[in-house]
This record gives C-alpha cells, structure tokens and sequence, in this order.
C-alpha cells in the first residue's frame, strides 16, 4: 500500500518523526483544520499505515548492552515451519525477519551479557529444534531511522 496523497504521507512523516506530534502540529503542517487531520489520522490507522505508537528507549540504558543478529535455519527443511511462533515469546527476541539465502530467519536479539546471549541461544534452539548462527554487534551507528513514504508520481527511480 502506498501513500498516494501529500497530506497523508505529510502527516506519516511528521508521525514517524515524532509520535507525540499533536493534532494541532499536524494541523499546522499540512494545513487542514484539527478535525479534519483528526479523521486522517483515524483512517491511518484504520487501514493500517499507522500501526501504534511506542517510546524509544536506549537499550544499553535499560541493561541490555549486548545486540547480535542471530541466523536460524530448521534441522529438517521438509518439517512444518514454525519456528516464529515457536520464538515469538522468548525473552530477548526484538525482531523475526523471514529471509532469503542461507538461513530461513534473522532475529534480532537484545541480552544483558554474552552468558545471556549463550542462554538465549540454547531456548532458541530447544523451542524451535533449530541450528543457529550468531553475530554479535560491536557498534550501532544508526538504526530506527525514520525513512520517507515514496511520492507515486516519482518514478521507479524516485525521480
């Protein structure tokens, strides 16, 4: 789905942005009366554009120092398939992403400590009966960043 109106997406980058920008900023911003962003914003949310609002915390700053992206691949391919399910409660888990080439999935995992991580490793094995490839990260320089709903007039290109 694509944002095929400039007040939409207006309103969808100023969100991104800031998901405590007010109706009256919004209002602001794209120029139409606080009722009417008020409706726009409702119907984002209605067809699922806008999905929620969240805080964004420092993981080091609340204990868990240690990111790694963890690759997970079945033992028997021709099994059912239920890893993310299998995964979905574990502690640590952030993010389950289905991927194409080696591995079937990458998580993303957030842990205090190495023994942690070694921990998480072990249930993510036995829950999902899974083989695992970690990599652990030593520096994050961005992530989280808020990207720009394409303009549908713009070519393939973005032209």
């Amino acid at each position: 789905m694509t944002l095929d109106d400039e007040v939409d997406r207006t309103i969808v980058q100023a969100l991104r942005e800031d998901g405590r920008t007010t109706l009256a900023q919004l209002s602001e911003l794209s120029g139409l009366s606080l009722s009417a962003v008020q409706v726009r914003v409702r119907k984002l949310e209605a067809r699922g554009v806008i999905t929620g609002y969240r805080a964004v915390v420092d993981p080091e700053r609340i204990g868990l120092p240690l990111t790694a992206f963890v690759e997970v691949t079945p033992f028997d391919q021709s099994q059912e398939d239920d890893a993310p399910e299998r995964l979905r409660d574990l502690p640590g888990i952030e993010a389950c992403y289905s991927v194409a080439g080696a591995s079937n999935y990458l998580l993303l995992a957030r842990v205090a400590s190495p023994r942690a991580l070694e921990e998480l490793l072990g249930m993510i094995r036995r829950e999902a009966q899974v083989a695992t490839r970690s990599t652990i990260v030593l520096q994050t320089y961005f992530e989280g960043r808020s990207v720009t709903p394409p303009d549908p007039r713009a070519g393939a290109d973005g032209s």
